[in-house]
């Protein structure tokens, strides 16, 4: 199969000929020609296996063909995204892909000035990649018209309920007119984003092309346990011990971001931050920045898990486990991309525990360990997944009963049967054969009633 047999505009194969695209991609060679059909499509794919041109390529295609113009404030292809780098990331390959195709293209997101995002608007614009909040600033401020869009993409939905836009989705959808092509991308669905698809898709053809919430096999996986005080020291010693070059480390907040960062300017190493709190341009600095090379360790939250595209990514690291365990997947996504190799080492401490078995459910495997000499934990942490299942019914394993109900390590050496086994202070007399009460040697002492043992 070629991108050629696809059906695709001649300026979309010049594109991606001179981007090294040879054949398409599983996902791509299913859904590229049910979206030309007009077809709603919800599709699962992991991370890195082409998702984006899956659906670019065939919008692009659409658009460039249908003879349409773009009114003013107008978008003819929304694209929601969840975060701002997945924002630049989405549209660097919408420009990319339709650089010969005349399709105008842009990205709106917050954290920026608003003004340039609103100005840029007036002439319209072919495809606008936009975050739900973003999107809503600019619908309200009358900058933006909804009513002539023809194909919405919903791209990583699951983040953007994890990260509360379910009542700006229902907003948007709301300003969207009813006629209108639905894509749903991810590379993980749960129970909520099939709800949504079945609400607000027609019909919808449902692509998965790998087991759900399933990893990259060329990632390696594995853990190593430690305590939470020495993960930094860890860290340190591992990068120098197994010579890594550039890392990405993700880390549960921005305040553990930073501090890591202060740690690795003070070993002289170029490191830098992607979270929340910093202004855009330096998230984009940061990350253009790595991509560069002139940044060895690039720290960030959860918000850039899905929208970092960096080429020949050998090694992620999360220095903590994500609280949502699907983020995982989207962590480790970052490396072993496009058939390329890479490694994913999760440095876990006891109070993580919980976190670590709700991935290995999700992943249905149990992540290796392999112990540092010199960091192992005082705080151990405890067996999740299989181990945990064998150490459970390795306990619950009985024991051969012996004679008299009593186990043999409890047994005195000179017991033969129960009668002559020494008594225990205060313990009631047994019962003589027959039921006849024992007697106690001692009177006024109530033999034992009961009769047993």
């Amino acid at each position: 199969m070629t991108f050629s047999a696809l059906g695709l505009a001649e300026t979309l194969l010049q594109s991606l000929k001179t981007l090294g695209y040879k054949t398409p991609t599983p996902i791509q060679e299913q859904a590229i020609p049910a979206i030309l059909e007009g077809r709603d499509v919800m599709a699962a794919a992991q991370t890195g296996t082409g998702k984006t041109a899956g659906f670019a390529l065939p919008i692009l295609h659409s658009l460039a063909t249908d003879g349409i113009k773009v009114g003013s404030n107008s978008v003819r292809a929304l694209v929601l995204v969840p975060t701002r780098e997945l924002a630049e990331q989405v549209h660097a390959s919408f420009r990319q892909y339709g650089e010969h195709s005349g399709v105008s293209t842009y990205a709106a997101y917050g954290g920026v000035s608003i003004n340039p995002q609103m100005m840029r608007l007036r002439r319209g614009v072919d495809v606008l990649v936009a975050t739900p909040g973003r999107l809503l600033d600019l619908y309200s401020q009358n900058a933006l018209k909804l009513n002539k869009v023809q194909i919405l993409v919903l791209d990583e939905a699951d983040r953007m309920l994890d990260l509360g836009f379910s009542t700006e989705l229902d907003a948007v959808f709301a300003a969207l007119p009813k006629k209108r092509q639905t894509l749903l991308f991810s590379a993980t669905f749960s129970e909520v984003i099939r709800s949504l698809a079945k609400a607000r898709l027609r019909n919808p053809l449902t692509i998965e092309i790998s087991p759900p919430n399933s990893t990259v096999k060329a990632v390696k996986q594995w853990m190593v346990p430690v305590d939470k005080k020495r993960k930094t020291e860890l860290f340190l010693f591992m990068r120098k011990d197994r010579k890594w070059g550039q890392v990405l480390v993700f880390v549960k907040t921005k305040r553990g971001a930073d501090e890591l960062v202060k740690v690795l300017h003070a070993k002289r190493i170029k490191a830098d931050a992607i979270h929340g709190d910093k202004p855009q341009p330096a998230r984009l600095r940061a990350l253009e920045s790595f991509k560069a090379g002139e940044v060895q360790i690039l720290v960030a939250t959860d918000v850039a898990a899905r929208g970092l595209d960096i080429d020949d990514l050998p090694q992620v690291v999360n220095f903590d486990l994500p609280i949502v365990a699907e983020d995982y997947i989207h962590r480790i996504g970052r490396t072993g991309r496009a058939g390329a190799t890479g490694e994913a080492i999760s440095l876990v401490c006891a109070d993580e525990a919980p976190m670590l078995a709700a991935i290995e459910i999700l992943l249905k495997q149990t992540l290796s360990r392999e112990e540092e000499p010199g960091f192992q934990p005082d705080h151990r942490v405890p067996l999740t997944g299989a181990a945990a299942i064998a150490a459970v019914a390795a306990k619950k394993i009985k024991k051969p009963k012996v004679a008299g109900g009593r186990s043999g390590k409890k047994t005195p050496d000179n017991w033969v049967g129960f009668d002559s086994a020494p008594k225990r202070p205060g313990a009631r007399p047994a019962a003589r054969p027959g039921g006849a009460p024992r007697s106690t040697g001692k009177t006024g002492q109530k033999p034992n009633k009961s009769g047993s043992r």
